[in-house]
């Protein structure tokens, strides 16, 4: 079913163009950003690998499970609109307070992303899954139309943010993240006065939002409470190596309040609930391996990699431009085969999503083959496979974005969608951990130099833990890079080809869902 209007624009509704726009400038601030955080902090705070490791993870983390808050209160109180303005405006004040070099300002301007990227992020994307009715064809089209306009931001950001911060200084370039902030806020802002949006995205009860609790109405009080939970955050970042204990926290908060969704909904709702939430561990683990490139990758390239035209920063947009490069054939192929009958149901896209991520990193370790006298490889290699699990994205990101918002009971779209986001919690903890196995210990290797692993790594490579011992300690973290890659790699490849086999079990619980 399509529902075209008059007042469309390219087959889409109106205030797709400017959700667009809006995320597209918000993703420039994250990522610009993003991009700097770690070598800002081996380079410039002096933190060590672990140290950085543990502290990104954290933050990246908790960036995605205030969106499971922000969802709520959304849904419940404050609607679309008012949520994605005071999320903005926390994010653009973190950006602006990490120019100042001070523990309270580093960890407090954390805080503040982590607050506001949970009143911002689900909610935009579920404002868009609401432009459409249920079972609306351009659905799909529509989030990887979206899908552009996060990784335009993202493309450009880290290019421009570590130019700045080259040239001027590192707090430049997170001032130049903090406009882009700026800019997303007025974008939405001139949405909200051309009345595009129609009704969508408004307070869902007035009367609930007016109710006055400790002499203010909620609307206030959720504002206020927002700004005190910002140096809980922060601390939080400060404390990483606890973080654990929040994950066991918001694990029991997620498995309590969806039992209770599923108590309270109908047995087709529940079955689409339950599909929502294999989508979510697949996407958990796609989270886990693909966020290497803010982190492990991002000093692999500025150790390992003869770069050319850019320096490692500027890395964190090969794959965002890549998306900018196929994310509209990509659209249009999903309205071509869906127009023929052979688009593919949403689990067999899950599982080659994850297949294509894995054959992503294997390409990072086949580039042992292009090793120099200086430890260093082929920047070829690298974007190779950018490439490759770029593709692997837009099989599976954009298209969970979109399942979300049919998948879920209609009155909690937006804690479903903020649990999507939960995912990027999840794989973030998890990639931190991961990333961590990439550091060198004296005389010591990882546990994917050994057993099975360490046969599939020697295959992949060409390098046994004895050769590495043999050589400079750059080869040796080289090595530690590679094999990590090549073994995950070889993980998220079995997981997908497990996930197509039994995509028609999942396709039949979707209930008529594509």
């Amino acid at each position: 079913m399509t529902t075209t209007k008059p007042n469309d624009v390219l087959g889409h509704p109106r205030g797709l163009i400017y959700l667009f726009f809006a995320e597209l400038w918000e993703r420039f601030s994250f990522y610009g950003m993003r991009a700097l955080l770690v070598l800002y902090m081996t380079k410039q705070l002096l933190f060590t690998d672990d140290m950085a490791f543990g502290v990104y993870a954290a933050y990246m983390s908790l960036v995605y499970v205030t969106p499971m808050i922000g969802g709520i209160l959304a849904d419940k109180i404050l609607g679309f609109r008012k949520a994605i303005l005071l999320g903005g405006i926390l994010m653009a004040l973190g950006h602006f307070f990490l120019t100042f070099e001070h523990p309270i300002f580093f960890y407090g301007s954390l805080g503040l992303i982590i607050v506001g990227n949970g009143f911002f992020k689900p909610n935009i994307s579920s404002f868009v899954g609401n432009l459409y009715q249920q079972g609306d064809a351009r659905r799909d089209s529509g989030f990887t139309i979206f899908y552009l306009g996060i990784n335009l931001g993202a493309a450009i950001a880290p290019l421009a943010c570590a130019w700045f911060a080259e040239s001027y200084g590192w707090h430049y370039g997170f001032v130049l993240a903090g406009i882009g902030m700026i800019a997303g806020l007025l974008v939405f802002n001139n949405g909200l006065k051309k009345e595009v949006f129609g009704d969508k995205g408004l307070i869902p009860n007035k009367d609930k939002y007016n109710k006055i609790t400790f002499g203010l109405n909620r609307g206030k009080l959720i504002t206020i409470s927002a700004f005190l939970a910002v140096p809980l955050f922060g601390l939080i970042i400060k404390f990483h190596e606890f973080e654990h204990y929040l994950v066991w926290v918001i694990s029991a908060f997620l498995i309590v309040y969806i039992i209770y969704i599923i108590n309270s909904v109908t047995t087709k709702e529940k079955k689409r609930l339950l599909v929502a939430v294999y989508f979510t561990i697949l996407y958990t683990l796609f989270s886990a391996i693909f966020e290497q490139a803010g982190s492990s990758l991002t000093l692999f390239a500025d150790r390992n990699v003869n770069l050319v035209g850019m320096d490692a920063a500027g890395t964190n947009s090969i794959n965002a431009g890549f998306i900018i490069l196929f994310a509209i054939p990509f659209s249009m192929l999903w309205t071509y085969l869906n127009k023929r009958k052979i688009n593919p149901n949403s689990a067999i896209k899950f599982g080659l999503g994850l297949v294509f991520l894995g054959l992503g990193f294997v390409v990072f370790a086949l580039s042992a083959h292009s090793i120099d006298e200086f430890a260093r490889t082929s920047m070829l290699y690298l974007v190779l496979g950018y490439l490759v699990l770029t593709i692997g994205e837009l099989f599976l990101s954009p298209i969970g974005l979109s399942k979300m918002t049919e998948l879920s009971p209609l009155k909690y779209v937006a804690f479903i969608m903020g649990v999507w986001f939960s995912a990027n919690f999840y794989g973030h903890f998890f990639a931190g951990k991961i990333a961590k196995l990439t550091t060198v210990t004296e005389s010591e290797t990882n546990v994917f130099t050994k057993g099975v692993f360490g046969d599939i790594v020697e295959f992949i490579t060409g390098i046994t833990p004895e050769i590495a011992m043999q050589n400079s300690e750059n080869y040796q973290q080289l090595y530690s890079y590679l094999s990590v890659y090549a073994s995950f790699g070889v993980i998220s490849i079995s997981v997908g080809i497990v996930a197509i086999l039994v995509s028609p079990i999942i396709k039949k619980a979707m209930s008529g869902i594509h």
